[in-house]
């Protein structure tokens, strides 16, 4: 499909889904916002190559999406935007009673609030084009919950409920919200598990393997072009697993 030069906002693209999502978006024609928090010199190598290779505007940003002001100074910069992927977020691994007040906070504000925040500055410019499109990466473990990743799940739990009550909310505005809750994806956020961890898991997809980063990519692309009429919807892409 040829764009007549939309431009798309995608957080935490420096590294796994973000930076996937970047160069697909790139490929079929959108200028970008990109952000991340700790590695800005890739994600400038990144701004590099894909201005180069497909010859598209692309602006980058230090931004800390779980602040506010970082969020709002970021989006005083945009002056147009079709599309918001909300990639930014963390995950935590442990038992919930030795999860300090600290970390829950942390990664409420990381994982939820800052959908919020990117929300809040990207509705005045898609109501001023009368269209747009926000796009809440989630998972799994917001649907079902995941035993030692209480707070994650929760966290996600959240953003599903966010996505389906603003759809509603924005629907009459011609503003479309929808998620996708990934599976298991080889990214550096599962570093965490070893090798025979990561077995396990793999032996209960259907798939029998890990998605790729390119393929949550393609997904968020497919919603970001999706139908108007689809709206509201958490799109799980697990392998097969529920």
């Amino acid at each position: 499909m040829e764009h007549k030069k939309q431009t798309a906002c995608i957080t935490g693209a420096s590294r796994g889904i973000g930076r996937a999502c970047a160069e697909c978006f790139a490929r079929a024609g959108y200028d970008l916002y990109l952000t991340c928090l700790h590695n800005e010199d890739r994600l400038l190598a990144l701004k590099d190559m894909l201005q180069q290779r497909y010859s598209i505007t692309c602006r980058t940003a230090v931004c800390n999406a779980a602040s506010y002001d970082e969020v709002a100074s970021l989006f005083s910069q945009i002056d147009t935007l079709d599309v918001l992927v909300n990639n930014a977020g963390i995950s935590h691994v442990g038992l919930i009673q030795d999860m300090s007040v600290s970390q829950w906070d942390h990664i409420m504000t990381t994982n939820v609030s800052s959908c919020f925040y990117t929300i809040k500055c990207a509705i005045p410019l898609m109501l001023a084009k009368g269209s747009g499109r926000i796009l809440n990466v989630s998972s799994v473990w917001g649907n079902t919950g995941a035993s030692m990743e209480t707070a994650y799940s929760a966290s996600k739990g959240a953003v599903n409920a966010l996505t389906k009550a603003l759809a509603k909310e924005l629907a009459p505005s011609h503003i479309q919200v929808n998620a996708a809750a990934f599976g298991i994806i080889d990214t550096d956020m599962n570093k965490c598990f070893t090798t025979e961890e990561l077995e396990q898991v793999m032996e209960e997809i259907p798939a029998g393997r890990m998605g790729t980063c390119q393929e949550a990519a393609e997904l968020l692309l497919q919603l970001a072009e999706a139908p108007a009429y689809l709206t509201g919807q958490i799109l799980t892409m697990d392998g097969g697993w529920t």
